[in-house]
């Protein structure tokens, strides 16, 4: 992969420096700063019932556990529909797809203001999981068909970037939020999921008039700089595809995909672990009021959007994928078991502030992988499969920490199983590393023989 400053770098079927620097310049502009708006609404809609917790589950009488089962049942209705959501996207484009799922879980994020118990708590938070399945690996997809290959980690950081800055600009935006309760005789809880579920519903709308499904259809570049992206971007599928065309079903079984499900589970874990419990965690820590809790979670999220950036620019400037993802998930790994050990607000600060930086920062090298080895629909498959793998441990983080609460009456044990699972992430991306290359299945390698 070349390296250097983009302007220098060579690309396949490049004609003038300029225009390749122009073209990538320009999609950024546009797409990846109307994504990133997107990613903030969606993920602040699916992390927000972490800080209507801090009034919802009194007035429900939700226990620990409840409160992580149904924070985590929303990864079973969101990995239900990642293959065949991947694969409908492909046929229809981007537009018509994201907009259309972002109207429904708008409306499903508004509705979570209706519920009334456990059960209803659990249904809501999966068919919210089941609506949004599709947005995240279309939107890695997407990012595909626009960036060629040598720019695509810097662009995943940049679209990424909205989990750290939605989870920063949430806390404060969602605890304010509660202060409403009593305005109609309705709770703060409820307003905060009406009021943050809305955006979605108005942001579907736009994107259905606003996203470019294809470089071919885009009238906002010059006639050359569309031409030597869809150039670029083809001739880089077709090298994929001479080296090894794989169909879907062979995708669906391959060990490389596998492998990185397995690899995205471990780092999923200490993702969601953290950002849906965190509120509560520095509520029992600082004993402050709601907002104040609001202000402090929005600390460890602005280092971990600077981490994320500069690890993805810094993965794409060397071309190096293993090491950028390994390093932070031992951060991360560290940060959890110093806030497992520590009681003390600032030591628990700098924990966790570690271990968001590390457990966010893994996510632009780790989405840069599969379309090295994948092309067609089988990067849509692929991309969505891994999702899935990794998602089904979404569940499995907020249940656990929950669960180990309740039974422990403290979350020491919980964070030492988060900082567990990144530090099985950092060897398994080390192994992965040393024994295995992802040039090695694009040339028609079995799984198994890398390893004798």
């Amino acid at each position: 992969m070349a390296t250097g400053d983009r302007s220098s770098r060579h690309y396949p079927g490049e004609t003038t420096p300029v225009v390749a620097r122009n073209a990538v310049h320009k999609v950024t502009r546009r797409l990846i700063t109307y994504l990133f708006l997107l990613y903030v609404v969606c993920y602040l809609d699916r992390i927000n019932v972490s800080f209507a917790a801090l009034t919802m589950n009194a007035d429900l009488k939700l226990s620990a556990t409840q409160y992580g089962t149904g924070a985590g049942i929303f990864f079973l209705g969101y990995v239900l529909f990642q293959v065949p959501g991947n694969l409908i996207m492909s046929r229809v484009g981007a537009r018509h797809w994201i907009g259309a799922i972002m109207i429904v879980w708008g409306f499903l994020a508004a509705g979570m203001a209706l519920i009334q118990g456990p059960k209803s708590f659990y249904a809501l938070r999966m068919a919210l999981g089941f609506a949004e399945a599709g947005f995240f690996p279309g939107i890695i997809l997407f990012l595909t068909q626009w960036f060629p290959a040598e720019e695509r980690a810097r662009a995943v950081s940049r679209f990424m970037v909205a989990i750290p800055i939605s989870a920063m600009i949430g806390g404060p935006i969602s605890t304010a939020l509660l202060s409403l309760g009593g305005i109609a005789g309705i709770a703060g809880w409820r307003w905060l999921f009406v009021l943050e579920g809305i955006p979605a519903v108005i942001l579907g709308l736009v994107t259905l008039r606003f996203l470019t499904n294809r470089p071919e259809d885009a009238e906002w570049l010059e006639p050359a700089e569309k031409d030597w992206l869809a150039r670029t971007l083809r001739e880089q599928r077709e090298q994929i595809q001479r080296r090894r065309s794989l169909t879907v079903s062979q995708t669906l079984t391959h060990k490389a995909v596998w492998a990185l499900g397995l690899l995205y589970a471990l780092l999923i874990v200490g993702i969601y672990g953290l950002s849906l419990w965190m509120p509560q965690i520095l509520k029992e820590v600082s004993k402050g009021s709601n907002f104040q809790v609001g202000l402090l979670s929005a600390v460890p999220q602005l280092f971990a959007a600077v981490g994320l950036v500069y690890v993805g620019n810094s993965s794409d400037r060397t071309g190096e994928r293993f090491r950028h993802i390994a390093l932070p998930a031992l951060l991360g790994a560290v940060g959890l078991a110093l806030c497992a050990v520590v009681h003390s607000l600032p030591l628990m600060m700098i924990g966790l502030t570690a271990a968001a930086i590390g457990a966010t920062s893994t996510c632009a090298p780790f989405w840069s992988l599969p379309s090295r080895f994948l092309a067609g629909n089988a990067v849509a498959a692929g991309i969505a499969l891994i999702n899935s793998i990794g998602n089904l441990n979404g569940f499995l983080g907020p249940y656990l920490l929950g669960y180990l609460k309740d039974h422990t009456h403290s979350f020491a044990a919980g964070l030492w199983f988060l900082a567990t699972c990144l530090g099985a992430a950092t060897w398994l991306t080390l192994r992965l590393r040393r024994l295995v290359t992802l040039e090695y299945y694009a040339s028609g390698g079995r799984f198994g023989e890398a390893y004798r």
